[in-house]
């Protein structure tokens, strides 16, 4: 008899980043830290930046005009912040992402945590 087919985990998506990253994730993932959220939304704005560069990220950062995102790079930030805390994200959702302070304060509000009010930078 076969077993089903197990359920990928969300934090797989982050293979790829530096372990701070890993821990954050766990760390936000065990205790709710909002902190440690935002470590991972910022690492995530800085995975899918198009044209990727030193400058803080700072809440008022414009992710197209700013920091070189088109509607796609935004769209695929959102999918991949949506699979990594399986959160629904509606496609007119995405279009009213504008900043790295809006896309912090959606994804707080959608995992049910509130607001995002730190501001570490990544």
């Amino acid at each position: 008899m076969q077993s089903p087919p197990s359920t990928p985990d969300p934090s797989d998506k982050l293979e790829h980043f530096p372990p701070e990253i890993r821990d954050a994730y766990a760390r936000f993932r065990a205790t709710g830290d909002l902190a440690a959220l935002q470590i991972v939304i910022l690492a995530a704005v800085r995975d899918h930046m198009p044209k990727p560069t030193d400058q803080p990220m700072t809440d008022d950062l414009r992710l197209m005009e700013d920091l070189g995102y088109d509607s796609l790079a935004v769209a695929e930030t959102v999918f991949f912040i949506e699979d990594l805390f399986q959160v629904r994200v509606e496609t007119a959702e995405i279009m009213e992402i504008k900043t790295v302070g809006a896309l912090k304060e959606f994804v707080a509000k959608k995992i049910g945590g509130g607001t995002a009010n730190a501001n570490p930078a990544a």
